[in-house]
């Protein structure tokens, strides 16, 4: 394989698949507030958020962790004031203490001490966080990704900034280069010390929070609905299952960390627990589970470079999509049957809406896992839908392109009313 396009790759897996802890929007709240508040040198008298419709969207209904129940952005910028520590970025918020929520709830019922509003005409994922002490001001502002701190200013000076990207690009990787042959190539062939690390930590940390949802009520508890229901012997229930139990717990608080994927902790879950599960029923060896979850993170990952970060079609389609290729490599399935598989998911259910993060995530991606699964069916009988039927072409780069424009560009309206709509 080239060893351009091989480096790549694992820019890319390192990049993508890191740590965080709890909803990874109110948690970029979070985590530009603790920035803004290191640069002021003081706790605030007054805070200011200004956010993109995404960003409130993603916010509004899903508990900030380690808030002692706390929602919503003034909840996240003040505890992130309070107690975060930006150093840990994605995981501002672990070191918080009891003392630290109480002050929050003090300042959040204060009233005046935390304003938000819409931001207008800025990218999908904008936060700007301002915080004033006296004569004393600073500013924060995070654009792109959520750990992209592109601005920085101090007393209405500019200290810092950036030319809009979040790294080097030689350190983020080019998903540009991203496609089904080379990924499938990669998977082949990538060695294993390259990315033993990395998908270790997302098999532990996403495991881990899948059995928390299971063994406590988070949520609509969708992840226990369908083992109660169902049963735990069909190994395609426990993979929907466990799935969503992860997400019932992410959405109610639950602080521990996950591995994400695409900026997104749910994304993360519904792309690497069906496959472990699966991995386990078919007693798979090592190795093979760690090259069927590199092609599984990295096609959900291709998948959404055309969708983007934040849009109104649900990234949980992406990402079941993804888990489903990783299931049929655990069974030695080649090339084409991974490319039909992803032609048979996102040509059923592409096009599911985001109507902000909150507890039916976990219904979403139980709903995305299981049609996902059926794709990947359908494959192994070699029936897959047709060139010419709706947005499906006969290359499975258009057919993914096509998706993809629908979900940004198509669905932009879409975003709109849904914004408008939860903010009556």
């Amino acid at each position: 394989m080239d060893k351009q396009i091989y480096e790549n790759y694992i820019q890319i897996l390192r990049n993508e698949l890191v740590p965080a802890m709890g909803c990874t929007e109110p948690i970029a709240i979070a985590y530009a507030a603790a920035k803004a508040r290191s640069v002021l040198g003081e706790i605030p008298e007054h805070i200011s958020v200004r956010c993109s419709g995404n960003i409130i969207k993603n916010v509004k209904g899903v508990i900030v962790p380690n808030s002692g129940g706390l929602k919503g952005m003034k909840a996240a910028a003040v505890l992130g004031v309070v107690g975060g520590d930006p150093g840990r970025k994605l995981e501002v918020l672990n070191s918080v203490k009891k003392q630290d929520i109480e002050k929050t709830k003090q300042l959040t019922e204060q009233k005046g001490y935390c304003t938000s509003e819409l931001a207008e005409n800025v990218d999908n994922l904008y936060i700007e966080i301002s915080v004033y002490y006296k004569d004393k001001s600073a500013k924060v502002t995070v654009r792109g990704k959520h750990t992209n701190i592109c601005k920085i200013e101090k007393d209405g000076c500019t200290v810092f900034s950036y030319d809009g990207k979040d790294e080097a690009e030689a350190l983020k990787g080019d998903k540009s280069l991203l496609d089904i042959r080379h990924i499938y190539d990669f998977t082949n062939e990538v060695e294993m010390k390259d990315i033993y690390d990395i998908i270790t930590l997302q098999i532990n940390y996403n495991t881990m929070i899948s059995d928390e949802g299971l063994r406590f009520p988070y949520g609509a508890q969708v992840g226990r609905t369908l083992l109660e229901e169902y049963g735990e012997q069909n190994v395609a229930v426990r993979a929907r299952a466990k799935a969503a139990a992860g997400s019932d717990a992410r959405m109610s608080g639950c602080p521990l960390p996950v591995v994400i994927n695409s900026g997104s902790g749910n994304q993360g879950i519904a792309v690497s627990i069906p496959v472990i599960e699966y991995a386990r029923e078919w007693d798979t060896a090592n190795e093979k589970l760690y090259r069927a979850l590199v092609l599984a993170n990295l096609i959900s990952i291709h998948q959404k470079r055309f969708i983007g970060d934040l849009s109104a079609y649900c990234g949980a389609t992406s990402a079941g999509c993804g888990a489903a290729c990783g299931i049929a490599y655990l069974k030695d399935a080649r090339y084409q049957e991974i490319c039909d598989t992803i032609t048979n998911s996102i040509a059923t259910i592409g096009g599911m809406i985001c109507d902000g993060a909150k507890a039916s995530c976990a219904a979403k991606i139980a709903a995305a896992v299981e049609t996902a699964i059926t794709a990947y069916k359908m494959s192994i009988q070699k029936r897959v839908f047709q060139p010419g039927e709706g947005l499906v072409e006969d290359d499975i780069e258009k057919t993914i392109r096509n998706f993809g424009i629908v979900g940004r560009e198509g669905m932009r309206e879409t975003d709109v009313d849904i914004l408008k709509l939860m903010c009556e």
